[in-house]
């Protein structure tokens, strides 16, 4: 059994990441609104998002060697320095130029993309130390994650009303400061985990590539949730609102539709923390992107706010066990000296399909008009979910 130091460094690195994904939360609202209020410019506001995301995708991609090199919890404790001193930079300088502004937003972005990078390598050997089975770690990973993103957005929004913009970028630079203490000071990786690699770079990054690409179960599950992140995204920026929109006319309503899917995904993966251990992976996998994905566009083809709750509720339950599963079967399948450049891959390629859906969906919808474009999306999302299915024979779905 794991010692209860284990568990407090578990505990520990679980809560650096609830800390992390909380000020990510808090930047996506709070510095958008100082462009707004210094610039009066929306397309700069755009800029500043972009400014973070594009950064934290190419690091996720490119920067786990560098992160093996220096040594995992290293890099975690540094990323979040940095991103920390970034944003009190910006919060303490009142008539910093546009073009820092964007500097050093991007800068936190890469940093954050390698940290988080580092920091879900490191909950393997953590758990294992602590003698708690991965796929609940996974699970109980996804269930902070999800709750946490629930609060961060209005959090941003209540902490510019507190406190005015600068300061609450102040509270997101503590925000990090207090991750990087929290790994700096609790997270002790046993072994070989808290040695760092010594591959070339180019070296490292093929062999993460070589690796995955030729995994075909895992190829699957990642193209499938980069699939289902393009659908997702469409109807979460485009279709649901179009359809509150035209149907029910209430901006309101919107909130409700989306709370649902968000409740269900949190409920969801409390109930599959507890059952995980029990249930067959590639199985409940598929199972979960089929609930998860087509019959929640097939709903907006009516005019029925109760059933669009209900099926959205259910949705958000069916897609609570997708990530999980996934991060569970990335650890157990791929070497650990492998892992945080696999992961690199994997997650860029899976987040690759936010942008893109919410881009594709505009597109549909003005060619197409919003109900062919909601049974087109719905369509493909059902082929989608049998993609895991197609190439693998049913006797592998019951990996465990």
């Amino acid at each position: 059994m794991g010692s209860s130091r284990d568990k407090s460094g578990l505990v520990a690195l679980l809560g650096a990441d609830v800390v992390s994904t909380l000020g990510n939360w808090v930047s996506v609202i709070v510095l958008p609104w100082l462009v707004l209020v210094s610039t009066g410019s929306p397309a700069k506001m755009g800029l500043v998002a972009a400014a973070g995301q594009v950064p934290y995708l190419l690091s996720s991609l490119l920067a786990p060697p560098l992160a093996d090199r220096f040594g995992l919890r290293r890099t975690s404790i540094m990323a979040d320095l940095g991103s920390a001193l970034s944003m009190a930079a910006i919060a303490a300088v009142p008539g910093i130029g546009y073009l820092p502004l964007l500097g050093l937003v991007g800068f936190a972005g890469a940093l954050r993309g390698v940290g988080d990078r580092a920091k879900h390598v490191l909950l393997k050997p953590m758990a294992e130390a602590a003698d708690v089975p991965i796929i609940r770690v996974t699970a109980l990973y996804e269930t902070l994650n999800r709750t946490t993103q629930m609060v961060g957005a209005p959090l941003g929004g209540l902490l510019i009303f507190w406190l005015g913009t600068r300061p609450a970028v102040l509270v997101d630079a503590v925000s990090f400061a207090a991750c990087a203490a929290l790994v700096g000071l609790l997270v002790r990786p046993p072994g070989p985990a808290a040695e760092p690699a010594t591959e070339r770079y180019l070296v490292a990054l093929r062999g993460g590539a070589r690796f995955l690409l030729g995994d075909q179960v895992l190829v699957a599950m990642m193209l499938s949730i980069f699939l289902v992140n393009v659908l997702t995204q469409s109807g979460t920026t485009v279709f649901i609102p179009l359809w509150v929109a035209e149907v029910l006319r209430s901006p309101a309503a919107l909130g409700v539709v989306l709370g649902a899917f968000a409740t269900g995904g949190v409920l969801g993966s409390l109930t599959f923390t507890v059952l995980a251990p029990r249930m067959p992976r590639y199985l409940t996998f598929a199972v979960g992107i089929t609930v998860a994905g087509a019959p929640r566009l097939f709903a907006l083809s009516s005019h029925s706010l109760a059933l669009v709750l209900v099926v959205t509720f259910v949705s958000g339950l069916g897609i609570s066990a997708v990530n999980p599963i996934f991060g569970a079967m990335l650890y157990e399948r791929v070497p650990a000296g492998l892992q945080t450049r696999v992961f690199g891959l994997a997650g860029a390629v899976c987040s690759a399909g936010l942008p893109i859906g919410a881009t594709l969906a505009g597109a549909v919808v003005t060619g197409l008009g919003l109900h062919t474009a909601v049974l087109l999306g719905g369509v493909l999302y059902l082929a989608v979910s049998l993609l895991p299915l197609r190439r693998i024979r049913v006797d592998q779905m019951a990996v465990k």
